[in-house]
């Protein structure tokens, strides 16, 4: 009898893991795209899990992509050019659900306590109005964070 392919616990493995992307993202190093930021600013929660959903979204899309250059192949038609990979990738993202790829914002926000928990963040002391705050009194400001000496020394696994 087969064996199923499954994952061990925990679940499948991300293109993407989320721990790299943010030591990353906080280091400056525009990981998958992301713009580049100044290390000692930081950046606040709600910017960097939007750049990771559209790490995951590329990810996604260029992975759709090599699946239809491989059908491409086997009928014996070319493999895209790089401007028609360029506009394939802009049609797989603008149509990948946002709910298809995983880590919502929920789990996001828990998974950055975590690494404050750790040492690994700190807030920088800087802050910026959120939108919400135009209508509701008392709501919370962005606040920016940035990588401790603890976290830039972390390793990978």
């Amino acid at each position: 009898m087969a064996t199923l392919l499954r994952p061990n616990k925990g679940g499948f493995v991300r293109a993407v893991g989320l721990g790299l992307f943010i030591r990353d993202y906080l280091k400056g190093l525009a990981p998958f795209g992301s713009p580049t930021i100044a290390p000692e600013k930081g950046a606040p929660q709600a910017d960097i899990f939007y750049y990771y959903k559209l790490a995951l979204f590329r990810t996604y899309a260029e992975d759709s992509i090599g699946h239809e250059n491989e059908r491409r192949t086997k009928a014996g038609k070319p493999i895209y050019t790089p401007e028609e990979y360029e506009k394939r990738l802009t049609w797989h993202m603008a149509r990948t659900p946002y709910k298809l790829t995983a880590c919502r914002y929920h789990s996001f926000i828990n998974y950055f306590g975590m690494l404050k928990k750790l040492g690994w963040l700190e807030e920088t002391g800087e802050e910026e109005k959120s939108a919400p705050q135009d209508y509701y009194e008392g709501f919370q400001s962005r606040i920016y964070y940035r990588l401790t000496k603890k976290g830039i020394a972390a390793l990978d696994y």
